[in-house]
């Protein structure tokens, strides 16, 4: 892409789309999206109405930024996740689509009342769409970084869910779950669980957060720190439903087996093992 803006957004995307071809798999969806936002509009209405239109400044510089692997979520400053816009950036995990499963999980076997506990919060995603969906319900999100809170608060006043949710800064493996002292009907945690030396992209491995990702040699520190202690937090028939990953499903199992919980396995809609639900 050469150092002046094409003049019309078909040209752009078009050049733009080459560009991404040599550093992302949805090259063409990536300049779509970044297009879409420097002109204001929706990706739909920028296809049907504006490719004709002038490229907008700022377009080529956010270019860049893709092409240094930035993550387009963080480009953009925000990631849909289970239909609802949430704010992102440098500092919090990208939600992403196949931890959605939990959230379907929870509002398959709870109530219409009842409190939920958010372990590992994030930008809120997990605790922020379940309220969305049980507005009987009231939730705390905890996370060990004040950034990941900021967002997470952020996101609740933009969703309507700031009455019905608060935000604690709390660091599992320095503190004990004790002190939170509250016990809840649902619990929700995507903890860290990426093997140390795991190969990841670099848009993930040199832009997310690192104490969001990863978790020891094979991936289940955090749940040997939180499955042994998980009960304290759980009222009488209260469930708990841990994101884990595609190939930790027997291990996460036994764990659970071995602190008395029988553990039932979601898969994700790639048919792949995603969420542990805890009884």
């Amino acid at each position: 892409m050469s150092g002046v803006e094409p003049k019309r957004v078909s040209e752009a995307l078009r050049d733009a789309a080459r560009m991404f071809e040599q550093t992302s798999d949805s090259a063409r969806l990536d300049a779509e999206l970044i297009m879409a936002y420097q002109l204001g509009v929706s990706r739909s209405q920028m296809l049907l109405t504006r490719m004709d239109a002038a490229c907008p400044e700022g377009f080529l510089d956010n270019c860049k930024r893709r092409m240094a692997q930035e993550p387009v979520a963080y480009i953009l400053g925000e990631q849909e996740f289970f239909g609802l816009p949430f704010k992102v950036g440098p500092g919090v995990l990208i939600p992403r689509s196949d931890s959605e499963v939990l959230v379907e999980t929870a509002l398959d076997l709870v109530g219409e009342i009842g409190s939920v506990l958010d372990l590992g919060t994030g930008s809120g995603a997990l605790l922020l769409a379940f309220l969305a969906n049980r507005p009987g319900w009231s939730g705390v999100g905890v996370d060990q970084s004040s950034e990941a809170l900021q967002y997470a608060s952020q996101n609740a006043e933009r969703l309507g869910q700031a009455n019905c949710s608060k935000w604690l800064r709390f660091d599992w493996r320095k503190s004990d779950l004790a002190e939170l002292a509250a016990s809840f009907d649902l619990i929700l945690c995507n903890p860290p669980y990426v093997e140390t030396d795991a190969a990841l992209a670099r848009d993930v491995k040199d832009y997310e957060p690192a104490s969001a990702l990863f978790a020891g040699a094979d991936g289940l520190d955090d749940y040997r720190i939180l499955i042994p202690r998980i009960r304290e937090l759980m009222r009488d028939g209260a469930v708990a439903i841990f994101e884990i990953g595609a190939t930790q499903a027997d291990a996460v199992g036994t764990l659970a087996k071995e602190h008395g919980f029988s553990p039932e396995i979601r898969k994700d809609l790639a048919n792949r093992p995603r969420a542990v639900v805890l009884r």
